[in-house]
């Protein structure tokens, strides 16, 4: 958040001027901020460990290293997926649990990998030279031709030393201010080693999600592998199994998705009146859809309960967005924030090339609006919400690509993104026809609603089929769902392609000309007048302002600061704690609130007065699921799991009176491992070198 936008705030709603606010990037952490406000300092040493011991779980999430040999501490919900693909219907884990009693019994997660971030490169200055002169509608086919350039060149020179290959990101950060390769050491091979119940995961299900207080133990463990044996990480985090107390300072390491908290009042409008009815619209038709059919039968339920789960997520995290846009108090502050620096241009000759940056994006907002309906149901792919339908997408465009110069690919399909392609087509997670339908079919009724009946590409599409009968057809017919059909369709290239009969591939081939023209309507239009204009904002601010900014979240490595601390909540304080026993209490014998039988088992061995979650005001959003939340010598003293309701406006704007963190209290991890789950082995791995 810009100064401005800080000082506005802080006038608004009577904000601390020390707000624990921030994601801030490993290589400019506010350490005076830090040191002034906890009297802690951070040197180079504890950064390094912590950055070298945090993965990025590449499914959305975070997770850490705690033992040399590759395990790796993340949230249950985090894992749902591979605990879902490794079940069967009459063995459900995600239901019963799982614990691998030796290495032999992890589980592969065939979707998964886990990156490590080990090294950084400023190429902003490279960027801003392949773009010099060109125009907003250039802009985006030069930016993206000289960073394929420059990942790929990083990724061939990682090759030859002696640390063996790495994989280079591009990245872009400020709104565009600054461009960064971020280097990843990648482990293909994550396997599931052990998960609680679901029942006591996520104790309170979506009545209690973000809420506080809460009592969930929403942790898994899985291990890093590396040539088919445990990988080798002697940058691992260690456990203060007493964890944290009100007040003391935390520290949160993590991947935070995506935060909007730089962009224009008029990006602002377009969130708030086209885009966030129109996903709120459809989604929440979409779970009344999904919710009819897991209530069929127990099959059914079990198949589609992962995606509902994320889907329940998602729309009460865009309901409080919602509600936040439509604030007038957010938008009174950007609004002044942003008259101050338009103030600020306007008064520096020197700035003068930044005038009409926020003009220009209004001008492209206006575009967006237009095709936005048609754009995320045709090139994002909303009409055809399939898993068959990815990877048969996937195929096509890559074997068009493929036949490119790596340079003018879309960034999906360049050489450093195929391995993680490969990966997904090769992968033998579980498809399920009923539940594929059922999304495919929905989708299909939405798209024609949206685009009309009349629209070339719906009676392209459909012809004289019903969306029930299309969906039906296409899915039931592909052959898609196994994993060495996809493979031979990738390795066959453009000729396997043309010459293949399956109604998923020669669906997505006939849709793609309609996306790749929608997209680069999208890039020449609105992506490349905003880009230039957020350079010019970012470049604006940096003069004002300099670098103590913090740059908004990108799924890449960010540090937060804060303490474990309550808040008030309608008048009445409410503790940053939560103990055991109360989640007994609580319980009904009913989902949501049933307590596993084995922790029932149990019970007359447990401490009740073992605390369970606890909130701190550590600054996070989505993608820090599973983050560590560490102490100030580094050890791990809770597992970042939610936030409280306010904190979803976090992607807006951050305010330190409401906004909270929720974590696993280490003692209930313990407790679990120890008294509940026979865990033994894996507390004694966990603890070798204490």
């Amino acid at each position: 958040m810009n100064r401005f936008l800080t000082a506005a705030l802080a006038a608004m709603v009577s904000l601390t001027a020390l707000a624990d606010e921030g994601m801030w990037t490993f290589d400019n952490p506010p350490r005076a901020a830090i040191a002034a406000k906890y009297g802690v300092t951070l040197d180079d040493a504890w950064l390094d460990r912590v950055q070298g011991a945090t993965v990025r779980l590449e499914g959305g999430c975070t997770g850490s290293f705690i033992s040399a040999a590759g395990l790796i501490l993340t949230n249950h919900h985090c894992a749902e997926d591979c605990i879902a693909q490794n079940s069967t219907a009459g063995n459900d884990f995600n239901a019963a649990g799982y614990l691998a009693t030796d290495r032999k019994q992890e589980l592969r997660c065939q979707e998964e990998a886990v990156s490590v971030l080990v090294g950084t490169e400023d190429v902003t200055a490279k960027v801003a030279a392949a773009t010099a002169g060109l125009g907003a509608d250039e802009v985006v086919a030069a930016r993206r031709k000289v960073l394929t350039g420059l990942e790929q060149a990083c990724e061939e020179a990682s090759a030859k030393t002696k640390g063996g290959p790495l994989k280079c990101e591009r990245l872009t950060l400020y709104q565009g201010g600054q461009y960064w390769l971020y280097k990843y050491r990648r482990y293909d091979d994550v396997r599931l080693v052990f998960a609680p119940e679901r029942d006591i995961a996520a104790f309170g299900g979506d009545p209690d999600n973000f809420q506080f207080p809460r009592w969930c133990l929403d942790m898994s463990i899985l291990r890093a592998y590396e040539d088919g044996k445990p990988a080798q990480t002697p940058d691992h985090l260690r456990f203060d199994w007493d964890g944290a107390d009100p007040g003391d300072p935390v520290f949160v390491s993590g991947h935070p998705g995506n935060t909007d908290r730089l962009l224009t009042v008029a990006q602002l409008e377009t969130q708030r009146t086209t885009f966030m009815p129109f996903w709120l619209l459809r989604f929440a038709e979409l779970r009344g859809r999904l919710l009819q059919f897991s209530k069929t039968s127990p099959e059914a339920q079990r198949t589609a309960e992962a995606f509902l789960n994320i889907i329940e997520n998602s729309i009460k995290v865009r309901r409080k967005q919602f509600d936040a846009l439509l604030d007038p108090a957010l938008f009174e502050a950007v609004g002044t924030a942003e008259k101050s620096l338009r103030d600020a241009v306007a008064a520096n000759p020197a700035l003068a090339s930044s005038a009409g940056a926020w003009q220009d994006i209004e001008i492209a907002q206006r575009t967006w609006r237009d095709m936005l309906v048609p754009y995320i149901f045709i090139e994002n792919g909303a009409a055809f919400n399939s898993t068959l339908y990815g990877y048969a997408r996937d195929l096509v465009r890559a074997a068009a690509d493929r036949t490119k110069p790596n340079e003018s690919r879309l960034a999906e399909y360049t050489e450093a993104r195929l391995p993680a392609l490969q990966q997904n087509l090769q992968a033998a997670a579980p498809v399920y026809p009923d539940f594929e339908v059922v999304r495919l079919s929905f989708s299909l009724e939405r798209m024609r609603e949206w685009l009309g009946p009349d629209n070339p590409l719906v009676r392209k599409v459909f012809g004289n089929d019903t969306p029930d009968a299309l969906a039906n057809r296409l899915i039931r017919q592909s052959a898609l769902a196994d994993p060495a059909a996809r493979i031979a369709l990738y390795a066959g290239g453009q000729a396997a392609i043309d010459a293949s009969q399956d109604p998923m591939i020669r669906l997505a081939a006939s849709v793609d000309p309609t996306a790749r023209a929608l997209r680069k309507r999208y890039e020449e239009q609105v992506e490349g007048p905003v880009q230039r204009g957020q350079e010019a904002i970012a470049k604006a601010r940096f003069a004002v302002n300099g670098a103590s900014d913090y740059p908004d979240a990108t799924f890449t490595l960010r540090l937060s600061y804060g303490a474990m601390k309550g808040w008030k909540e309608k008048g009445e304080d409410v503790r940053p704690w939560t103990e055991l026993g109360r989640a007994f209490e609580r319980a009904t014998g009913q989902m949501p609130f049933r307590i596993p039988d084995r922790w029932l088992a149990a019970k007359d061995r447990l401490d009740i007065t073992t605390r369970a979650n606890f909130t701190t005001d550590n600054d996070i959003v989505g993608g820090n699921s599973g983050s560590p939340m560490l102490s100030t010598k580094g050890e791990i003293v809770g597992l970042a799991f939610d936030g409280n309701i306010h904190s979803i406006s976090g992607s807006y704007w951050f305010d330190e009176r409401m906004n909270r963190s929720i974590g696993v209290h280490p003692a209930l991890i313990r407790t679990a491992l120890e008294k509940v789950y026979d865990g033994k082995a894996l507390l004694d791995e966990i603890d070798a070198d204490r």
